[in-house]
């Protein structure tokens, strides 16, 4: 486990008192309290997360254990700036505390979408403090490997439930908070996306020209990588004219945990990691997902056929909640994906090497955006890892073949 970031001393027994007495029945004093590093490096980028180990003693005189999972800010100067123009901790905790619970009432409660969250009295920076799921068996699969056909269908009927409700609760209750609308990508954060987009970009087109028969795409990502930010920019407008869903925005094999059975079949999933939330089109969850997050020999041969089991469950869902309006078409889900292709190539380009690079110390936020030594050396790891690049020669013909890079 890494121990590159060190536990605040704010993080003190005392500031759970509350939490305590809100979500353990009978609860009387504090017994012993650990904080560590929860996650390995490579596993979580946007944040630090911590698990919070509480020993009780109970009412009766019984012990009981209990965890809690803190996510907290980077205190570098480029994830601050990051704060200061785009808050995903206060996004976060709207979506928890507010949206989740507006949606899951939709459904009478009979479906859930993930942890319970926690208000954190005197905390020092922003936070979000969430129920520890693991003690109830749910876990990751192992993100370099990618799901197989029964988890990416289990992650796609639970995203369709999320879609479906996000469209029926504006119906409902009325529009998202402006903040869910801009997403990321806003005006404030150009800068810091253009950094980002630059420095990712020199590296990926760097290793793609060592691909055999590469001189079509490599030709036209050149032309593309002065305007990959604009480009950004564009396909993350609200389009009126299409499905508008709230996207999870995040939407990897890492943010999603699943409970088997003794029989290993899946009986639960739930959703973590709504620091990204975008209303706009479905491609953007559905590119992000599919791309970077499933198997190797299922990622193109059975892409047409996830995007249809996606759509039937999302029209199945919107049936269940009684949306009144037209359903949408899978002609329209294909057409929304041809549209907004390049969320294909973003996810491509991006979150898929992070997906699938080994874990090293080095995997870090700020080594995404900087180009010192350790930041290069970072980048050339993710695009240069032979998993990666086996990934990539199977996606970027096919990525040519869909117009993804023509002039947009």
């Amino acid at each position: 486990m890494s121990t590159k970031y060190p536990v605040p001393d704010w993080v003190q027994p005392e500031i759970f008192l509350d939490v305590l007495k809100e979500s353990v029945k009978g609860f009387s004093k504090f017994k012993s309290f650990k904080a560590s590093a929860a996650l390995a490096p490579g596993e979580n980028y946007a944040t630090i997360m911590l698990r919070v180990n509480i020993q009780v003693e109970l009412e009766d005189g019984s012990e009981k254990a209990v965890s809690y999972m803190l996510k907290l800010p980077h205190q570098s100067e480029m994830f601050q700036k990051m704060l200061e123009a785009n808050n995903i901790f206060e996004a976060e905790r709207t979506i928890y505390n507010t949206i989740v619970p507006e949606m899951e009432q939709l459904y009478r409660e009979e479906v859930k979408f993930g942890a319970k969250s926690y208000d954190l009295k005197n905390a020092k920076t922003d936070y979000v403090l969430l129920e520890d799921l693991a003690p109830q068996g749910f876990k990751n699969m192992d993100r370099r490997e990618g799901l197989d056909q029964a988890h990416t269908e289990a992650a796609l009927r639970k995203l369709s439930q999320w879609h479906a409700a996000s469209v029926v609760r504006v119906v409902n209750i009325g529009p998202y908070p402006e903040k869910y609308s801009i997403g990321f990508y806003k005006e404030e954060n150009r800068p810091l996306i253009s950094q980002m987009d630059e420095s990712m970009a020199k590296g990926f087109i760097k290793y793609c020209e060592t691909f055999e028969d590469n001189q079509e795409y490599v030709k036209l990502m050149k032309s593309l990588q002065p305007k990959i930010t604009d480009l950004g920019f564009k396909i993350s407008k609200p389009d009126a004219s299409g499905l508008s869903v709230l996207n999870h925005g995040d939407f990897w094999s890492n943010n999603m945990m699943f409970t088997h059975d003794s029989f290993d079949k899946i009986k639960e999933i739930y959703l973590v990691d709504f620091q990204m939330p975008k209303y706009g089109t479905v491609a953007q969850d559905l590119y992000y997902f599919l791309l970077s997050s499933t198997k190797f020999e299922d990622k193109l041969t059975k892409f047409d056929y996830y995007i249809r089991f996606y759509h039937d469950n999302l029209v199945e869902n919107l049936k269940i909640l009684k949306y009144k309006k037209p359903l949408p078409t899978l002609r329209e889900i294909h057409q929304s994906l041809f549209k907004y292709g390049f969320w294909g190539y973003i996810t491509a380009m991006g979150i898929m090497s992070a997906v699938l690079v080994d874990p090293i110390e080095t995997a870090s936020f700020d080594n995404f955006f900087n180009d010192s030594e350790e930041g290069a050396s970072f980048k050339s790891m993710l695009h240069s890892n032979p998993r990666y690049q086996k990934h990539m020669k199977l996606l970027l013909p096919w990525l040519l073949n869909r117009g993804v890079f023509e002039e947009h």
